[in-house]
């Protein structure tokens, strides 16, 4: 970061920066009041910090600096170096306006310490850890950011990050692989026969295809719950769940038959645009 701006630019840099990494939630947040939308971007922009720390450093040490002083800026620690960060500023400035938990931002980043590591992740229920306290997390923080904390919501927050979380890390193999990373559960690719060497070696099998479908049968399951407890949430929170539209389309994607995982596969902005526009103004987002 050559040049930060100043505290009356942090949030057009936390928007811009959202919406170079992380387009689907740049649009969801398209849909909110102002208000909300500055703080969900802060949001988003801290979690894009934070998943981003492990292409920008090559040993484990740097990163879990890294992840350290986004540790202590949450807990009051170096308040000036937060101060001179936009989207340590901004986040802060969420957190005291919409009376954020902070436990599961620390929690967040704690879990992220795994991907600064080449162990792979060992079983499904490790996963689902990973992805609960990462994902589902996010998803329960934003849908507190338009006002609305319960048990219905964290309970859809808890399905809809398992379905995201899920597609996502299916998402990434292509790129994970070339990183000699397995987020993939090393207990189900070995339950289909297959070898880490494989997956690393990025040629589809029948074993990784197995696999994969047996994630995907997962996700889907967590997809089709979030979207039946959608209706039973206020209308001006269902917006903060349109990144699960993007996790249909990509599901839909991987469950081709003739679908190779380890082929890069992009989305065009326009079109991400169109889907989560129209699913906004379908039944199951809005009033």
């Amino acid at each position: 970061m050559s040049e930060l701006p100043t505290s009356g630019d942090s949030d057009r840099y936390c928007a811009e920066l959202v919406k170079n990494r992380d387009f689907v939630r740049y649009v969801s947040t398209l849909f909110e009041p102002p208000p909300e939308r500055r703080a969900l971007l802060a949001l988003y922009a801290f979690n894009s910090e934070i998943t981003r720390v492990r292409m920008q450093v090559r040993q484990p040490l740097p990163g879990e600096v890294r992840l350290q002083w986004w540790t202590d800026v949450l807990k009051g620690v170096g308040h000036g170096d937060a101060e001179s960060n936009p989207v340590a500023r901004e986040l802060l400035q969420a957190i005291r306006t919409w009376k954020l938990p902070i436990e599961p931002l620390t929690h967040l980043i704690d879990e992220h310490q795994f991907d600064l590591y080449n162990d792979p992740m060992p079983t499904k229920a490790a996963l689902e850890g990973y992805v609960t306290a990462t994902s589902s997390a996010l998803f329960s923080l934003a849908a507190g950011i338009t006002g609305h904390a319960s048990e219905e919501v964290e309970h859809l927050s808890s399905h809809a990050g398992l379905a995201l979380g899920f597609t996502q890390v299916m998402v990434s193999i292509p790129f994970d692989a070339s990183r000699q990373q397995l987020f993939m559960p090393l207990q189900l690719l070995e339950s289909h026969g297959v070898t880490t060497g494989e997956v690393f070696a990025g040629q589809q099998t029948p074993g990784i295809k197995a696999a994969l479908d047996d994630l995907i049968e997962e996700a889907l399951r967590h997809l089709q719950t979030s979207f039946s407890l959608l209706a039973g949430v206020p209308p001006e929170t269902r917006a903060v769940f349109l990144p699960l539209v993007q996790a249909k389309h990509d599901l839909r994607r991987l469950a081709r038959a003739d679908c190779d995982p380890f082929a890069p596969h992009g989305t065009s902005r326009l079109r991400v645009l169109w889907s989560l526009w129209r699913a906004r103004r379908s039944r199951p987002f809005r009033a």
